[in-house]
């Protein structure tokens, strides 16, 4: 088995066992709720696609492959020469330490593509949320994910040793009638509210009413039904190999720029 984190008291933003319990259920439901699983599936495999390489020894990464509660993934260092994971990455408490073992677990020059949930998320629904829950108790409580985003998910990819990283995303808009449906969707895809500081406390028809209410105010299309915005950021990364192209060292190019622009060269500190 790869190393875990060293981390002895990692954050434990979301709620293991409840993630559990969330998992469980959307397992048993029916598929139409993982139309947003499928549309980065089928992104994942057109970017392997592109790679004009054979993949023999391939895991397709999931939650029931690490322990909920310390995270440490299952496998065997340099087992695979391809990891792929289609959004259950953003539901980690130690998500730079599973990025490590991923990385460990890859062979030398070994593949890791991912899709996970970004930043932009549900920024609609976590709005009309916090609109609503500021009106009436005065106060706000964690009801959406936290997210990371590109920016973020670039420098965690470094960190964790991989080479030649690649980051982008899209925003997926899928429209609704009303919250209530979203809302419905959320829990048969297995995302509802797992996060460990999130109140118990049921707060009431009113408050989902308002909620609702703002969220087709501020957030409706012309037809009347109300967005919801899913940001999916893909991650392309490589085990490190001495076979990988390399950065040139600086001052290390046999041609100069001002040559192949057919400019004068200006050194640091002339007037032009």
């Amino acid at each position: 088995m790869v190393k875990p984190s060293t981390n002895t008291d990692p954050v434990k933003v979301f709620d293991p066992d409840a993630r559990k319990r969330v998992l469980k259920r959307a397992s048993s439901v029916d598929v139409e709720f993982s139309f947003l699983r499928k549309h980065a599936a089928e992104n994942i495999e057109d970017r392997r696609s592109d790679i004009k390489r054979t993949f023999k020894d391939m895991l397709a990464l999931q939650p029931a492959h690490w322990d909920n509660e310390i995270e440490a993934l299952d496998a065997k260092a340099e087992d695979y020469d391809l990891i792929t994971s289609v959004l259950d990455l953003h539901a980690v408490n130690d998500l730079p330490g599973l990025l490590v073992q991923i990385r460990q677990a890859l062979k030398p020059d070994g593949l890791f593509l991912a899709a996970m949930f970004g930043g932009e998320t549900l920024h609609q629904l976590r709005a009309s949320l916090m609109q609503t829950e500021i009106e009436l108790k005065g106060g706000v409580s964690p009801r959406v994910f936290p997210m990371a985003d590109k920016q973020q998910m670039g420098a965690l990819l470094q960190r964790a040793g991989f080479a030649l990283p690649v980051i982008d995303s899209e925003i997926v808009t899928v429209t609704y009638d009303n919250m209530f449906k979203l809302l419905h969707d959320l829990r048969g895809m297995g995302e509802t509210n797992i996060i460990t500081e999130r109140s118990r406390v049921n707060p009431g028809k009113a408050f989902f009413m308002k909620a609702a209410e703002y969220y087709a105010q501020n957030f409706a299309d012309a037809d009347g039904r109300i967005e919801a915005s899913f940001e999916i950021i893909y991650l392309i990364g490589w085990a490190p190999d001495e076979s990988q192209q390399k950065p040139l060292k600086p001052g290390s190019a046999e041609k100069r720029l001002s040559d192949a622009l057919n400019t004068d060269e200006i050194k640091t500190g002339d007037k032009p």
